[in-house]
């Protein structure tokens, strides 16, 4: 069912590679909600993934871009404007990438070249959007930017590696540039902070399968969806949410709230 929440709004969505992306989702949920937006990722990335297909649904157009330049976000924002006729309402940030998790390296043994790739490609991308938005005034006031984080950002989990390190970063950059933008533009930062989800980027952590099912049971509502995930992303840009900012917000059906469930106690004691 959809409310009519972004009829009108202009966005820009990064990250949608397949059908299982977050990303995928929220432009859907976007679009259903009234929303015209553009859809980008990195030129690797789309030649990888399905975004035609998302474009065609959604009547988006895709603008290539390396979130880790300057230049291809400048060009993003600036292209974005023209094709959608103004300035934007909402920014989808939702890039990731480790590769010392790719390789199996243990955190304790980091290769720092890999380490500084994907804070580059992961957190300061995140900085950079906010950074060329802020420099060109491409966002319009009470604009909303959201990112995608993960509890291993505030928690340790062995397997998140350079990862929780990374997400603590882009979760601080929401909280600063979001009090910065707050005061200038009354534009609003905030990061999710999603249950453990079946996508391209979850499947490639080792262990995820496992990890998955546990934090099932350890959720009272279990673990949210990517279609869940859109519908709360959905929310965030609208105007119902208007004096929501600088927050990191746990979208996991209660799990980071519990010490743990009587579902997983049984288990330990069998």
């Amino acid at each position: 069912m959809a409310y009519n929440l972004l009829k009108g709004k202009r966005g820009i969505i990064t990250g949608a590679l397949d059908e299982n992306s977050i990303a995928w989702k929220v432009a859907q949920k976007c679009h259903e909600e009234g929303a015209t937006f553009t859809l980008t990722n990195a030129p690797i990335a789309m030649r990888l993934g399905e975004i035609n297909k998302l474009a065609e649904e959604t009547g988006a157009k895709i603008i290539p871009a390396d979130a880790t330049s300057m230049e291809d976000i400048t060009k993003l924002y600036t292209e974005s404007m023209d094709v959608l006729g103004g300035k934007i309402d909402f920014v989808l940030h939702s890039i990731g990438m480790s590769v010392n998790i790719r390789k199996n390296i243990p955190y304790t043994e980091l290769n720092y070249d890999f380490f500084q790739k994907g804070i580059d490609v992961s957190a300061l991308s995140f900085h950079k959007m906010l950074a060329v938005a802020h420099k060109l005034d491409a966002l319009n006031e009470n604009a909303s930017v959201v990112a995608l984080s993960y509890i291993g950002a505030q928690r340790t989990y062995p397997f998140y590696t350079d990862m929780a390190d990374i997400k603590a970063m882009l979760e601080s950059i929401a909280r600063t540039f979001g009090y910065h933008y707050g005061k200038q533009k009354k534009v609003r930062i905030n990061t999710i902070s999603q249950s453990p989800t079946k996508t391209s980027a979850g499947n490639g952590i080792k262990g995820f399968s496992d990890f998955y099912d546990f934090a099932d049971l350890q959720s009272p509502l279990g673990n949210a969806s990517a279609d869940d995930c859109a519908n709360y992303t959905v929310s965030l840009f609208s105007d119902l949410t208007r004096m929501v900012t600088m927050q990191n917000l746990y979208h996991d059906g209660g799990y980071s709230s519990t010490g743990i469930s009587a579902e997983l106690l049984e288990k330990t004691q069998g």
